[in-house]
């Protein structure tokens, strides 16, 4: 997200995560589609040379194919499911040891209970598929009507969801986003102690929520954005809250830290670099 050219897929992607390693800031990067299978490679080698662990975030993927796990038409289902497994193979050459997914768009009160069925279903194949990896299956939580308007969603629905598939699938959990949580009207702690048992991962950003914003909704801008929710006071309040309820601790050992991740990304002329150093020292 910090480096939207690469977002296509193409692109210089061993020279970023030299800039990324280089600040010996980060111990986590999450990567997206590769094309080069060569590329691939050396990327799997630079990340190995500064000690970072790898998530492959497909959201991008879901959103820019239209593709729906919780379609109600059951060839829709199969084909994102499909798809997404080859995105699987994918991050497996990067050493993913998360795979991230969103649901698809929300059906309203009708069909929602069905949709979240098949959701269920069509999670369960994917977590089937990505053991052969030993790999995580990790669905990220969007916003139900201001942009993305996806099935999940609301933190107490996600939490229903996990309650289910967890027995089964221990490796399957949840990411909640800072940035989603003004969209959803949550507030930090509250959505946090519902989610607390099932959280894999934590984005801190931002969002705008003022109507005719050039980037209102989800498009992520830095911390303190003019016409942004979220600055430092509330990424403050945030991580507390991280910390009440659970997923951060002072007695976690280095072996076995939480992953909290920053997504953000250039706006209005700014750089890759201004935006990095924005999350350093916000």
């Amino acid at each position: 997200m910090a480096y939207p050219e690469l977002q296509s897929g193409e692109g210089d992607f061993v020279s970023t995560i030299h800039k990324i390693g280089q600040r010996d800031f980060f111990s986590v990067l999450e990567l997206g589609t590769i094309k080069d299978p060569q590329e691939r490679k050396r990327v799997s080698q630079v990340v190995k040379d500064y000690d970072l662990s790898v998530g492959f975030g497909a959201q991008p993927i879901i959103l820019g194919r239209n593709l729906n796990l919780n379609a109600i038409e059951r060839d829709i289902r199969r084909f994102a499911l499909q798809t997404l497994k080859e995105y699987v193979d994918q991050a497996s050459e990067l050493d993913a040891a998360s795979f991230v997914i969103m649901s698809g768009k929300d059906t309203g009160d009708g069909d929602r209970l069905l949709a979240y069925d098949y959701l269920a279903e069509s999670i369960s194949k994917l977590c089937d598929y990505a053991a052969q990896f030993s790999m995580n299956i990790v669905l990220e939580t969007f916003d139900r009507s201001v942009d993305k308007k996806a099935l999940v969603g609301p933190s107490d629905e996600a939490a229903d969801l996990a309650k289910t598939l967890k027995p089964s699938y221990p490796q399957f959990g949840l990411l909640y986003d800072m940035g989603h949580m003004p969209l959803l009207d949550e507030e930090p702690f509250e959505a946090l102690s519902l989610l607390k048992n099932y959280l894999s991962e934590v984005h801190l950003g931002n969002c705008v929520k003022t109507p005719g914003s050039p980037i209102f909704g989800d498009k992520h801008p830095r911390f303190g954005f003019e016409g942004g929710v979220n600055d430092t006071k509330e990424l403050v309040i945030f991580l507390k809250a991280l910390f009440d309820t659970g997923y951060l601790s002072e007695s976690i050992s280095s072996a076995e830290l939480p992953w909290v991740g920053f997504e953000v990304r250039p706006h209005q002329e700014e750089t890759s670099q201004q935006i990095l150093d924005n999350i350093q020292h916000t």
